[in-house]
């Protein structure tokens, strides 16, 4: 019995977050426009080739103890 109360409210409750997000933010009830960033679609391209254009670099492995929760860098036997 209590079980179609509960099912119902937390649908209701999914229906209200959906129509205030909608008209909150797709609408824009209360005024506002997109950014240009946003929206412009030369931007956004010219912003993906830059962060495709940087060198990835990373440091040397690191095994995490879970007992100490401390980071500790592995070292091949031939740098010890």
């Amino acid at each position: 019995m209590s079980g179609k109360y509960i099912v119902s409210a937390i649908v209701g409750s999914f229906g209200v977050a959906w129509f205030c997000d909608h008209y909150v933010s797709d609408k824009k009830i209360f005024g506002g426009t997109v950014c240009g960033t946003a929206s412009n679609k030369e931007w956004f391209e010219e912003t993906d080739k830059k962060f495709q254009a940087w060198p990835r670099t990373a440091g040397p492995p690191v095994v995490m103890n879970p007992i100490s929760r401390q980071n500790f860098i592995v070292k091949s036997r031939s740098e010890s």
